[in-house]
């Protein structure tokens, strides 16, 4: 029960942006008072004994549809003994979940938190959390003002609203776990959207790994050795220069400089690390992202 209560303790003290925060209050303020005139003494027993409130309301100007589930203790309680523990000392548990829909955008953010139940390593993911929940809140607020100045400038320059609506701005923010074994736990947590003009989305994404055994997040030094850089740089160009035989598209490696401790990769089942590299980084789009597993 400890746990639970520490785990809970820490998902209350995550902060909410304040404009999400005001947002979310407007919105469960009018729905308890529709509630309140409409309900059945009944219907408010079954509320609140799922610990649920549904928020529907609609904004004069914008006309908003925003949808929020709010935690009760009984709902969080059940959240954390419905995840399934990720090898012996981890679990990743979604701390925050939002969708905001409007007749022109859509946004999905779902931000992950990592719970680590071993006593020893006590607050060893606390920064990483923290890390992970300013990305997912600073790329939706980034990606919402990109859909707003482009916007603006396409009904500028003589795009009408029914117009913009086709286009189908979506925001997501969301995250998956790579890997889950007795020996390491790996995530991405990623952010998309197409708010930035022409048909292209924008992508960003950070990866976390984290070693079991050694307690500790780890770099491609740590998985590889010292020396790791020249042998692995030279097995990704050959691994290049097959896929081009197969696709008959030119990469291009000639222009990267290889690996750095920035590098983005994730641990696969078998504990070997894939990199990665995002679309356009290294290929051209058509093919999409790029990953190279390096076999240890």
């Amino acid at each position: 029960m400890k746990r639970m209560e520490k785990a809970k303790k820490k998902y209350e003290d995550i902060p909410i942006p304040n404009e999400l925060s005001e947002r979310i209050m407007l919105e469960v303020e009018k729905a308890e008072k529709k509630y309140n005139r409409e309900s059945t003494k009944k219907g408010r027993d079954l509320f609140m004994k799922k610990g649920i409130t549904a928020v529907m309301a609609t904004a004069a100007a914008a006309i908003i549809l925003f949808t929020v589930g709010v935690n009760t203790n009984e709902a969080f309680a059940k959240e954390i003994s419905d995840i399934p523990v990720l090898g012996t000392i981890a679990k990743v548990l979604t701390f925050r979940s939002y969708e905001t829909q409007t007749e022109d955008l859509k946004i999905s953010v779902d931000i992950p938190s990592i719970e680590l139940i071993s006593e020893e390593l006590n607050g060893v993911e606390k920064d990483v959390n923290e890390e992970i929940y300013e990305f997912c809140t600073q790329y939706a607020d980034e990606a919402m003002k990109r859909a707003e100045e482009y916007k603006k400038a396409f009904l500028d320059t003589g795009g009408t609203e029914e117009e913009w609506a086709a286009h189908n701005i979506s925001i997501k923010v969301w995250y998956e776990v790579k890997s889950q074994t007795d020996e390491y736990l790996s995530l991405v947590i990623m952010g998309a959207d197409n708010g930035h003009g022409g048909n292209s989305e924008n992508r960003e994404a950070r990866y976390y790994n984290f070693d079991m055994k050694a307690g500790k997040w780890i770099t491609l030094k740590d998985i590889l050795g010292d020396d790791y850089m020249p042998s692995t740089e030279q097995n990704i160009r050959d691994q290049i220069k097959q896929r081009e035989e197969e696709t008959g598209m030119d990469y291009f490696d000639e222009e990267w400089k290889g690996l750095d401790e920035n590098t983005k990769f994730y641990v696969n089942d078998i504990g070997n690390p894939v990199i990665v590299f995002e679309r356009y980084e290294i290929a051209p789009g058509a093919l999409g992202r790029q990953e190279f597993e390096i076999v240890k």
